[in-house]
């Protein structure tokens, strides 16, 4: 018996474009794993949950929903630490991301981070202009590459965090940390953004006509010893960043393959995630989402759905997300062989 479980982030479209997207999608063999699919099941979220529908998805199947829900988004800082090569002391340990917060009409917002193009040199010297502050009040930073730091906070350890793609685009008001020690946080925070208002990295930055990186953002509290990712899968396809670490701490192979490669590897019960999407999404370029749905269609639905067909994998759970709902489509190896139901994508928006 071969079980994949598919994970597309956003690939459910947005309700109040739902209509127009779907006219336009070219995408049969998705509609015949969703239209088919013999369960279906759809769960929805508050849109202020710290961490998106997704990224709770993950944390459950590595045992970390209970930490997720008790302080808002995922307790993976200390396993991204691990796969960097860096050793972290006991404690309690976050992700620092050095960020570009947009100045709106009456407002702050977080930038996409993956938009932010900052180099290691650019980072490195932001990074060693403002650790002093760390050093003052005995809070080790660590750098992990130029988008990803670690800061230890053991008194922080309530703190209620937002995942960076959870807040992007959003008044930061909403989903800066929150709990008893939010006020320190805040404090250092803005030390930082003084430091770095005219900080030589964003005098050449804004001479370039690029984005300044004008604060940082803190999430992912983890307990070194305590919050230890485990899951039952047997292999992992296709992780990344933070998803890839916790794959390489729950000891479980983690490779990037092609749909072909795992079709012919017929894993007893492997995880995939298509993360394609993201990015589009959370941009609202929409004609890129497109172009990216049909290049999925090519690569890995309509291989996942001939490889049901051909009973070379026996059941296929495939898991698509928003920003506010997640939709599961189980499908056996009958289910493309239901002629009588006509393939559609019209559950993407029940």
């Amino acid at each position: 018996m071969s079980h994949l479980d598919i994970l597309l982030p956003f690939g459910l479209p947005p309700a109040e474009l739902a209509g127009d997207l779907l006219r336009v999608l070219e995408t049969p063999a998705l509609a015949s794993l969703v239209g088919r699919a013999k369960s279906y099941r759809r769960e929805e979220f508050d849109p202020f949950e710290r961490a998106l529908p997704h990224e709770t998805w993950l944390a459950r199947q590595f045992g970390l929903e209970e930490s997720t829900r008790k302080r808002g988004s995922p307790a993976v800082a200390t396993a991204a630490i691990r796969a960097c090569g860096l050793a972290a002391d006991a404690g309690t340990w976050f992700f620092l991301h050095p960020v570009y917060l947009q100045i709106a009409r009456d407002h702050l917002a977080l930038a996409n981070q993956r938009q932010l193009k900052l180099s290691d040199t650019e980072s490195r010297a932001l990074f060693d202009s403002v650790k002093p502050l760390f050093d003052e009040i005995d809070m080790p930073l660590l750098y992990g590459d130029a988008h990803t730091w670690f800061i230890r906070a053991d008194s922080w350890i309530d703190l209620s965090t937002a995942t960076p793609d959870a807040a992007s685009g959003h008044n930061i008001d909403i989903w800066l940390p929150q709990g008893p020690s939010s006020r320190e946080w805040r404090k250092l925070q803005n030390e930082i953004q003084m430091h770095w208002h005219s900080h030589p990295v964003n005098e050449q930055r804004e001479i370039r006509g690029e984005n300044p990186v004008n604060s940082v953002w803190l999430w992912g509290g983890a307990v070194v010893s305590t919050d230890v990712p485990s899951t039952e899968y047997s292999d992992l396809f296709n992780l990344q960043g933070w998803q890839q670490a916790v794959g390489h701490c729950s000891a479980v192979s983690v490779k990037n393959s092609s749909a072909s490669e795992i079709i012919s590897a017929a894993p007893p019960r492997g995880m995939v995630v298509l993360n394609q999407l993201i990015d589009p999404a959370l941009e609202g370029d929409w004609s890129d989402w497109i172009a990216r749905m049909h290049e999925l269609e090519r690569s890995w639905f309509l291989p996942l759905s001939k490889s049901l067909r051909a009973g070379k994998i026996d059941r296929i759970s495939l898991t698509v997300t928003h920003g506010t709902a997640l939709a599961e489509f189980i499908s056996g190896k009958y289910s493309p062989r239901k002629f009588w139901v006509k393939p559609s994508l019209s559950r993407l928006v029940r």
